[in-house]
């Protein structure tokens, strides 16, 4: 069931619209930064209302010795596949052939989502041209000896349907050759090569994402080093974003909006790690947003707010109004206007703090979004 969240807005019902902010196209980061490490931060501070311009390189020398910094190690998988429908030409003609319309016309695109079921695998996804593909349809996509055939066998809303694979001997090595790193649409370009890595975090181990955790994107070997020696402990959470990442909010109102659930997991030693720190009173700082709902979504399964082992399936939606119960500091990129995931970082800092905060790195040209920089909120 969703957690819900009581909150109001100026004695009035939080609105979408109350999370809109004026950005300027050429200050989406379109490019990785040469050197992650190099990115701008901006230092917020809630109990002074207050923020300055600092630079990701400090970020070791912004935390205190004994904060337990947990990071997500989900990994993006090449989601995005490119096919075509049955009864389409099999491989592209030329553009002088009739017959090409006929291919053009079979093209399909499918953006896996969910694993639902591993035999044989079953994935929710995101299907363009979602109208014309209907249940029994066959999608096949190929490359070289590499081969995917998908049937969809349920369909859902906005595009979405649920997939089964014919059975490979490995399908995620097929899909490793086949697919395509999915970046966000606001990215205007083409995937390329090295965006297989670029958008994986130096981390990033548990193969299961649709998107990165974008705040950990600045990590660098060093980085982390310089944690180590600052005396910091690190400890790692698994969330796989899903679907909802990609869905704009279709409500006027923010408590009617519903996210999808994504998959998690919380290890023994992570739990360990962040109930000692929390009895021995020092600070838990969430590396991004999917480290934050899925630390909250776990402690909200018990009265006391203890975090124990677990695996499951998180659909918290975080809002002004949220009762923070593990959550000590945030480090986080910038998001889209009135997305689920500005919601979140103004339920931590504060709607007012966030918004001036957002407007300043406008004027200053912060870069905004996946490539983008970031800001760390305590």
């Amino acid at each position: 069931m969703p957690l819900k969240i009581r909150s109001t807005f100026y004695n009035r019902a939080v609105l979408v619209a109350d999370f809109d902010f004026p950005l300027p196209a050429e200050l989406i980061a379109q490019e990785p930064l040469a050197d992650r490490a190099a990115a701008r931060l901006l230092h917020l501070v809630r109990m002074t209302n207050s923020f300055e311009d600092r630079a990701f390189r400090d970020f070791a020398a912004l935390l205190r010795p004994g904060d337990l910094l947990v990071r997500n190690n989900t990994r993006v998988l090449p989601a995005r596949l490119l096919g075509h429908r049955s009864g389409a030409a099999a491989q592209p003609l030329s553009p002088h052939n009739p017959a090409a319309k006929q291919f053009l016309r079979g093209r399909v695109e499918l953006l896996l989502t969910r694993q639902v079921a591993a035999e044989p695998q079953t994935w929710q996804a995101l299907v363009h041209p979602g109208r014309k593909i209907g249940i029994g349809e066959v999608i096949t996509v190929a490359k070289g000896d590499a081969q995917l055939q998908a049937e969809v066998i349920a369909r859902g809303t906005f595009g979405e349907r649920t997939v089964r694979f014919a059975p490979v001997a490995d399908f995620f090595q097929q899909l490793e050759m086949l697919g395509h790193v999915p970046l966000p649409p606001y990215i205007d370009r083409p995937d390329r090569s090295e965006d297989r890595e670029h958008y994986q975090t130096v981390y990033a181990t548990r193969p299961g994402s649709v998107a990165a955790p974008t705040a950990g994107l600045h990590f660098t070997p060093e980085i982390l080093e310089r944690l180590r020696e600052r005396g910091v402990e690190s400890a790692e959470i698994t969330l796989h974003v899903g679907l909802g990442t990609f869905q704009p909010v279709r409500t006027d109102v923010v408590e009617q909006h519903r996210l999808h659930t994504e998959h998690y997991e919380i290890s023994a030693e992570t739990a360990g790690q962040i109930e000692r720190a929390r009895r021995e009173g020092r600070r838990v700082v969430g590396v991004g947003t999917t480290t934050v709902r899925t630390l909250e979504y776990a402690a909200s399964q018990h009265k006391d707010a203890h975090i124990e082992p677990q695996t499951g399936e998180a659909d918290i939606f975080i809002y002004p109004g949220f009762d923070f119960r593990v959550i000590s500091a945030l480090l986080t990129n910038f998001h889209l206007p009135k997305s689920t995931l500005l919601m979140l970082v103004a339920a931590f800092a504060g709607r007012e703090l966030i918004l001036r905060a957002y407007a300043h790195a406008v004027e200053e040209r912060y870069r905004f979004f996946s490539y983008g920089d970031c800001m760390l909120i305590e």
